[in-house]
């Protein structure tokens, strides 16, 4: 009997003797009249054993089968191994069939000598921030290095813009590393998406602003300014704050949706198989909406703060790489080794020196924009050093002369082996055939 069961034991053998009534035991034992005339009856009838409940020290009718437990250990060392306990019961559920709590499966992992695969660190003070009230008013971007295809395939960074408010990951996709075109993907589909955040919180990167201490060019001193980069001019043209963090717990957000992503997401990939970089965002597509499922909130204020694009703005001429270019006199526009055959404006009019803006797409696609209007634009015949470096190529990559490909020496009468009849070789030679 437990210490309960004997102050009960107690309290009842008082009650049975007239010491005190039923409303004074129930003052005692903190129970109602009711349960009190319910245990006097069952000590009446068994003594004190009545008084212990029935089911205790029998095993429970809804507890786990030791089949489905050895399957769930093997499982867990196995194919989910690495998974923590609650996405383990996640994925037993949706892929095994196997219905059991976080709690339970702990306890099962902890027994069988199954650590968490994450590692707990001592909490220290630190003083929350509010989120922002309403969805869209600050996005936290960054980007995540970490080997997610674990040794299967290279290295990727996760370029991702997590919501404030409710912690809803916009958008989000695998690059190769950490650059311009993923954070332009990244701000092309949330716009797509929700509309046009108000604030960008993002770290201090140089894709987002020109270090402070780096030569100006002639253009910037003769304007007194800096010239934004590719993102900073992206942000600007759609009115959007760009915001510097100081240190990497200022996006304390996003930094925690890349630690779940790294211990969930990892998991998701080595399940369905993913080696390279377009099968890693094609589950990154899927992963994204059970995310924001599972670990978005509502914001306080449920009036969304995403406004709607401009009127007349493409998103496609925004998220983009943007450069100024002067038309040559054969109307060609260069973007590196590309060389834009410009085609005639309207009465034949021609663009000799004139500047024009041109575009290089997310899709790769190359566009001549002469102010709001897009030039139709065609490859140009290769110019001669494209020529050279092309025959180039194809010489040091296969086309080997014949001649050059045989290890026997030229024949005697080679031009190769011609001696000039003035030169001293050539006498010697003469000098010594007729001696012989």
């Amino acid at each position: 009997m437990t210490s309960r069961d004997q102050q009960r034991a107690q309290v009842l053998t008082r009650l049975l003797v007239g010491d005190i009534r039923v409303p004074e035991a129930a003052a005692l034992l903190g129970l109602s009249e009711r349960q009190v005339f319910r245990l006097r009856r069952g000590f009446e009838r068994d003594g004190p054993g009545g008084l212990v409940h029935g089911n205790r020290g029998r095993p429970s009718s809804r507890r786990l089968d030791q089949g489905t437990a050895a399957r769930i250990l093997a499982l867990a060392r196995t194919r989910y191994d690495g998974a923590n306990d609650c996405h383990l019961a996640e994925l037993l559920a949706e892929h095994e069939g196997i219905e059991i709590g976080r709690s339970s499966l702990r306890r099962l992992l902890r027994a069988a000598g199954i650590s968490s695969p994450r590692r707990r660190r001592a909490p220290r003070h630190r003083s929350r921030r509010d989120r922002m009230p309403q969805e869209g008013m600050l996005l936290q971007v960054d980007g995540s290095r970490h080997d997610w295809l674990e040794g299967r395939g290279p290295r990727l960074t996760l370029v991702g813009a997590i919501d404030d408010a409710t912690g809803r990951l916009t958008g989000a996709t695998f690059r190769a590393q950490e650059d311009v075109a993923g954070y332009l993907a990244v701000l092309r589909d949330t716009v797509r998406r929700y509309g046009v955040p108000l604030a960008w919180y993002r770290d201090r990167h140089t894709l987002f602003e020109t270090p402070k201490g780096a030569l100006m060019t002639l253009e910037e001193q003769l304007a007194d300014t800096r010239a934004p980069t590719q993102l900073g001019r992206a942000l600007a043209e759609l009115g959007i704050a760009s915001i510097a963090a100081r240190s990497p717990q200022a996006k304390g957000r996003i930094e925690r949706a890349w630690g779940t992503c790294q211990d969930r997401l990892v998991t998701e990939l080595r399940l369905a198989g993913a080696d390279e970089l377009e099968s890693a965002n094609r589950v990154l597509a899927r992963f994204l909406p059970r995310f924001n499922r599972r670990f978005a909130v509502p914001a306080a204020d449920p009036t969304p703060a995403w406004r709607p694009l401009p009127a007349g703005l493409r998103i496609e001429r925004v998220c983009c790489l943007k450069y100024r270019r002067i038309v040559a006199n054969d109307h060609t526009v260069r973007a590196g080794a590309t060389i834009l055959q410009l085609p005639p404006g309207p009465g034949r009019r021609g663009y000799a020196g004139k500047r024009v803006e041109l575009h290089l797409r997310l899709d790769g696609r190359l566009v001549v924009w002469d102010g709001d209007r897009e030039l139709l634009v065609t490859a140009a015949p290769s110019d001669p050093a494209q020529l050279r470096a092309l025959h180039a190529a194809r010489v040091e990559v296969g086309a080997v002369p014949p001649s050059a490909a045989r290890d026997e020496a030229p024949a005697t009468e080679h031009p190769w082996r011609r001696v000039p009849v003035n030169s001293k070789l050539y006498q010697r030679r003469l000098t010594e055939s007729r001696s012989r």
